[in-house]
């Protein structure tokens, strides 16, 4: 693979999606480049037709088949965002598909997929369980296997996006990428490396699915037991032979974020941004206060934004709980008149709202004598809840904090 032209490839891969994808621009974020002392630009891949930068790789990978791959038709397995990729190019372009989905996909995804005529079949818990799936049905019907991520068109589709960064921010310094199963990171260290060496490609995977930072220490691919990650686009077990080559000699470095991180980085993208994004594809700005760099240049790559709307309620709701924007304590109270007036009296001095309140005899450690109560209250981050906690706890009371 080395001795191709890995630019011009990439170059070619743009000229088959032109017209095809959108070309996402990149938008300068003043909130994120405020908390994190770095210039920070998203690109926002989330807002790419079928919602995801997988339909730049699955297009081009299926732009190049032959006449006759493409009359016997393809399959591939995904969690998602590949297979809307891959069904939306062969319905572009007329070709029969087949798409094998591990059971945790959510359903927007699975009608997503079918929507553009390909049949879905789910089967496997992960990624890695379907496509052993789809290349015994490979085999049998003598379809084309589409990889999701170990494929050199696939991976010089990604790179698309790329090129895309250094051409609209040339001096940019570091661009962070989510990691899977190691395309998107790939197709972007290949032409970005090209262009200018000089700027780093970081991954980031979750502290859940550590495939490819574990690979890279080993010094070769290796399958985790298994994966535990709300971000279930790059739940992979195993990352790609291809990926791990090019990753091991043209990445600078990976970066883990915990589950709250990546909490967190959704809810700021929605509030400060108003765009919506799934948790694979907020990875990115999950890293960024894991920087050690300061008034650098920095593009994160918002890989995707297919999200359902109770995962989003239940994202939001931790999120908030990270930023320290919701307190919950409960503490009991002597069950006589004026002591749910006093408590509401500190909250209000602290210009805490309350959300919800509920006063319960029947929880009480001691219920014939006290009365628990049990507060749910918006606040302002933490130092707004210590003081909370303080002026509760000064006037008397044992508060129990919940979350």
């Amino acid at each position: 693979m080395d001795k191709r032209d890995h630019l011009e490839d990439i170059k070619k891969a743009q000229a088959n999606l032109r017209g095809v994808i959108k070309k996402t621009e990149l938008l300068y974020s003043d909130f994120f480049s405020g908390e994190y002392g770095n210039s920070v630009y998203i690109k926002p891949e989330n807002l790419q037709r079928t919602g995801s930068f997988k339909i730049r790789g699955a297009y081009n990978k299926i732009a190049n088949l032959s006449a006759d791959e493409r009359n016997k038709g393809i399959i591939t397995s995904s969690a998602g965002n590949h297979a809307q990729g891959v069904a939306f190019a062969a319905n572009k372009l007329g070709i029969a598909s087949t798409i094998v989905m591990p059971t945790v996909t959510p359903l927007i995804k699975i009608e997503a997929t079918e929507a553009y005529g390909s049949k879905v079949v789910i089967h496997g818990n992960v990624y890695d369980e379907s496509a052993r799936k789809a290349h015994e049905l490979a085999e049998e019907n003598h379809y084309t296997f589409v990889h999701a991520f170990d494929d050199y068109d696939v991976l010089c589709g990604q790179g698309t996006i790329g090129l895309e960064v250094v051409e609209e921010l040339s001096n940019v310094d570091e661009i962070l990428v989510p990691v899977g199963g190691g395309g998107l990171i790939s197709g972007i260290a290949l032409a970005v490396k090209s262009v200018n060496p000089n700027i780093r490609v970081t991954g980031v995977e979750p502290s859940g699915a550590l495939s490819m930072s574990k690979s890279i220490s080993a010094g070769h691919v290796v399958e985790l037991d298994s994966v535990h990650t709300s971000a279930e686009g790059v739940a992979v077990k195993q990352v790609g032979d291809i990926c791990f080559d090019i990753v091991n000699r043209y990445v600078d470095g990976i970066i883990e974020v915990s589950e709250e991180d990546i909490m967190e980085a959704l809810l700021m993208l929605i509030e400060k941004h108003k765009l919506i994004a799934e948790t694979a594809g907020v990875l990115p700005l999950a890293a960024l206060k894991k920087l050690n760099t300061r008034n650098k240049k920095v593009a994160c790559v918002v890989s995707g934004g297919n999200i359902d709307v109770v995962t989003i309620s239940s994202i939001i709701n931790s999120g908030l709980v990270s930023r320290g924007r919701i307190l919950c304590f409960s503490v009991d109270l002597p069950d006589t008149p004026g002591q749910l007036l006093r408590i509401a009296e500190i909250l209000t001095k602290q210009r805490a709202n309350v959300i919800k309140l509920e006063h319960n005899q029947f929880k009480a450690i001691d219920r014939y004598s006290n009365v628990q109560l049990e507060v749910t209250a918006e606040t302002n981050g933490q130092e707004h809840i210590n003081a909370i906690i303080n002026d509760l706890t000064t006037a008397g009371y044992v508060i129990n904090r919940i979350y």
